[in-house]
This record gives structure tokens, sequence and C-alpha cells, in this order.
């Protein structure tokens, strides 16, 4: 696993905020809010406190607060000032910032207390739509331009997950009120990103639905115990790395050589589906582009 970042390039620093590194330049020039270390090259270097430091002033400075007038705030009322403006007005953007904190920093407290004060004014479902799907994109690209590294990733992602499974096991032993279908939910082998699919397993059980999760990595050929049980299933996947473009024709002939598409529904999502060609020549299978698409769905 690669070593824990603590110094941030000003592309880290624009990728996380949002702001230029043009605008960045011109703000530690002019104002002097930020103090870069600078390699023998004289390439800009920045610590974690800066980071958080310009994550507050973009926040104050996207509530009205003129840079020139944030550059007069102690630096150590700063903070207190975000606080004392973090209204529902901006709520989320305060959030996504503290979320972003906690996982640069490894902090378990600072991502509670943002997830509660959130809960304090949302609910669970609000706040997974408004703010972890925003902040589970935004890490898509963090990922891509390696401003974080896997341990970034699967901290913040492990803590998302258990909030999921905590409210998918408070509505799990209620008993079920829509008996009309019974959703299988499992990732093919090799994918592992199943934060999607605990979601949609949490809409289900909602709903009342009937639902059985496999999780992670499972072979088609397993998925068969399932079906000898229930004579027509809804099975649902997500395809965001396996299987691959080049594959996908035949997992499909596979599904319906075990499972049969006759009787039994395939529902699909993720980045690899939407190279499924010919859909129409599956019978029951349905590609769907969003989570809430398939939750209108049902």
């Amino acid at each position: 696993m690669d070593a824990v970042k603590t110094k941030f390039s000003i592309k880290d620093l624009e990728n996380l905020s949002g702001v230029k590194a043009h605008t960045i330049r011109i703000w530690e020039k002019r104002y002097e809010l930020l103090a870069p270390e600078r390699t023998d090259t004289n390439i800009r270097t920045y610590d974690i406190k800066s980071l958080q430091k310009l994550l507050n002033i973009t926040l104050l400075y996207k509530n009205g607060y003129k840079i020139s007038k944030i550059a007069q705030i102690p630096e150590d009322k700063i903070h207190i000032l975000v606080r004392e403006i973090a209204t529902e007005k901006n709520i989320h953007n305060q959030a996504l910032n503290s979320f972003k904190l906690s996982m640069l920093n490894f902090d378990y407290s600072l991502f509670y207390s943002t997830y509660n004060k959130l809960l304090a004014e949302k609910s669970f479902r609000k706040i997974f739509y408004d703010t972890f799907i925003p902040l589970l994109n935004e890490l898509g690209v963090l990922w891509h331009t390696q401003t974080i590294n896997p341990a970034h990733e699967h901290f913040i992602s492990s803590l998302i997950k258990q909030k999921i499974i905590l409210n998918t096991e408070r509505i799990q032993s209620l008993e079920k009120s829509n008996n009309s279908k019974t959703f299988v939910l499992y990732l093919p082998e090799n994918e592992i990103h199943e934060i999607g699919l605990l979601y949609l397993n949490y809409e289900l059980q909602l709903k009342g639905y009937h639902t059985i999760y496999l999780g992670q990595t499972i072979p088609i050929d397993s998925l068969t115990n399932v079906h000898t049980f229930f004579p027509e299933l809804h099975f649902i996947s997500y395809f965001t790395v396996t299987p691959t473009e080049d594959k996908l024709e035949d997992y499909l002939d596979d599904f319906d050589k075990f499972i049969g598409f006759d009787n039994n529904h395939l529902w699909l999502l993720g980045y690899q589906s939407k190279h499924i060609k010919n859909v129409k020549n599956y019978k029951n299978l349905k590609v769907f582009k969003s989570i809430i698409d398939l939750v209108e769905e049902i």
C-alpha cells in the first residue's frame, strides 16, 4: 500500500478545494493566506493544516465573504466563523469539506461529529443522496488525479459502509410488507466496490421487499444455489470494474446458461454496464444509469 500522504502539491489543493491553482497563488501573494514550504527546485508543498485552512477559506468565500476581509480574520478565529455560518444553506459544503479532512487525517471523531450534525437536520436517505454520493464522486476524481491513495479511500469508504449497514440493520428485522419480488444483490467475481449495492439493499428493505445480500466477488454458478429456492428472482449487480467490455457478452450468456432470463431478471448498474450492446436481445435485462433510476423502478 502507498505511504500515507502528508504533503500536498498546489494541484492537490485545487482538486480538493475546487479553487484554481492560479487563484491560490494570488491569495498567497496578495493576502498571505497560505505559507507553503518550497523544495530545492522552488516547488510549493503544503501540509494538512494549510489544506484545512484553505477549505475553510473556500467555504467563507462561497458564502459571500470577500477574500480581502477573510485575510484580516485571525487564523484561530476562521474555524469558529465557519462553524457559526454552518446553517441549512451551506451545511452540505461544510460537510463535504469535513469528510475530506476526516479522510486525509484518518480522523474518526471528525467523521462521526459531521455525520451526527447532518443527521440532526436530515434523514439518512437525504444524507446519502445529498452528501455521500457527491463525496464518492469526488473521491473518484481525487483517485484518478493521485491526490489520495488507497489508504484514504478505504478509510472513508469503510465508515460510509458502516452507516449503511447500521441503518439497514434497524429495518431488517421488520416483517416484509411487499412480497411481489425477491431481490438477490451480488457483485461479480473480482468486483469489490459495494457501497452502491449496500445502499440499494437498504432501499429495498425500507420498501418492505425480501432481499438476499450476497456481497462481493460471487461466481455465476454460485447463484444457482439461491435460484433453487425461488421460482423467480430479481438479481441486482454493479459492474464497476468487471466484467470488462470485451467480456460482457460472455458474462450475460453464462448468466442465461446458469440462471436463465426467461423467469429471472438481471438489473445492472456501474461503469462497465453502459458498454452492453443490444440490451433488448436479453429478456428481462435492464441497465440503469444511477441508483436513483433503479429506486424509482421499484
